[in-house]
């Protein structure tokens, strides 16, 4: 079986991870956590860092350092992964639910006037499989109502909107680096901001809300979200080589770009996008299945296992699932997810595997 997706781990990974065993430090102490927190932030040209146990506790963490929690609205993207809306839920406040631009299939910034009301207090645009969301005027909407931006960076480690990485723009970014991310920690994530006094809360509330100066005395009520140092071994090796990974699933993207081009041609399929002003990282290379392909999308995905081949759906829309039902249709997102399927994404996937996969899809359609 061709997998979705796996990492790649190395020498220098392994080296890390022994250092940190040998140094006793293997909890939330050590000197690997404060170097990826430096390292990644610097990466993403922003001030501070704050490592954290996962990508959904990271948005819990940025959602309750800014104030977020009952009464108040959140504006997320349906199409997401659930963990979005989750931690606005956990926070106490209630997603309300925008559609996806057919273009691009992030967050559409004209639709998010029309969800803000009193209660809003922030948005989180998704950076969704790796392509980033239309920035400038999302942020100039948020300005316009003084609004939070939260950026959900998690599928999107390096992509660039008009040559500035996602994650800079926001009054705080979120990333994950579980398995299956560009860069992985096995679990784990990080908050990132430019504000010192947000950074610093952060800190504190990740560490049971302890006063960093006065040992068991707690300010606030925090919670448990911090990395290990042997995770953040594993984030400063991943990092040196995100660059070669940004370039290899780009090179994927390429090479399934190539081999379905003609199908595209035909109005048969529609490739993974990538809009001039941006720079997609192909977290997972998705397609759109069209009607005349002459199977549904589910079909496609079987055909594809039988030949040992690994997908996935797209997310179903948040909106149409038990816990966060709402009576309303929002088409453009039910519509990709209806059509959606991610192909094999892994840095280890080879051109010859492209080839084949793409040769199975061509050798389905009608």
């Amino acid at each position: 079986m061709i997998p979705i997706a796996e990492p790649s781990l190395g020498e220098e990974e392994l080296n890390n991870v022994i250092k940190a065993v040998r140094s006793g430090w293997i909890s939330s102490k050590g000197e690997f956590i404060p170097e990826f927190e430096q390292k990644f932030a610097r990466y993403l040209e922003v001030r501070y860092g704050v490592a954290t146990s996962n990508g959904t506790v990271a948005l819990h963490l940025a959602l309750t350092a800014l104030g977020i929690g009952e009464r108040d609205e959140v504006i997320v993207p349906t199409v997401t992964f659930a963990a979005t809306a989750n931690a606005v839920i956990h926070s106490g406040a209630k997603p309300v639910f925008v559609d996806s631009h057919p273009n691009y299939w992030c967050l559409d910034p004209e639709k998010i006037e029309q969800a803000i009301t009193s209660r809003t207090k922030a948005i989180i645009p998704v950076h969704l499989y790796g392509h980033p969301c239309d920035m400038g005027p999302i942020m100039d909407i948020a300005k316009k109502h003084n609004l939070y931006v939260i950026e959900d960076a998690a599928e999107a480690h390096g992509a660039e909107y008009k040559e500035s990485k996602v994650g800079s723009f926001g009054d705080i970014a979120c990333f994950s680096f579980y398995g299956n991310k560009i860069i992985t920690t096995g679990e784990g994530g990080m908050c990132l901001t430019n504000s010192e006094s947000l950074a610093m809360k952060m800190r504190v509330l990740r560490d049971h809300g302890m006063n960093p100066s006065k040992r068991y005395w707690h300010d606030m009520v925090g919670f448990n979200y911090r990395m290990t140092n042997m995770q953040a071994a594993v984030g400063v090796a991943q990092l040196a080589r995100l660059e070669k990974f940004i370039e290899k699933k780009r090179e994927i993207a390429r090479c399934y770009c190539g081999g379905l081009k003609e199908l595209q041609q035909e109005g048969i399929i529609k490739l993974h996008p990538e809009m001039p002003w941006a720079k997609c990282v192909y977290w997972m290379y998705s397609i759109l299945i069209q009607d005349n392909f002459g199977m549904d999308r589910d079909g496609l995905m079987v055909k594809l296992e039988e030949a040992g081949i690994e997908t996935r759906p797209l997310f179903y829309p948040i909106h149409t699932m038990p816990p966060y039902k709402i009576d309303e249709k929002i088409p453009v997102a039910e519509e990709l997810s209806r059509r959606g399927v991610s192909l094999p994404s892994s840095v280890n996937l080879t051109a010859k595997q492209v080839e084949y996969i793409t040769d199975v899809i061509k050798k389905q359609r009608s």
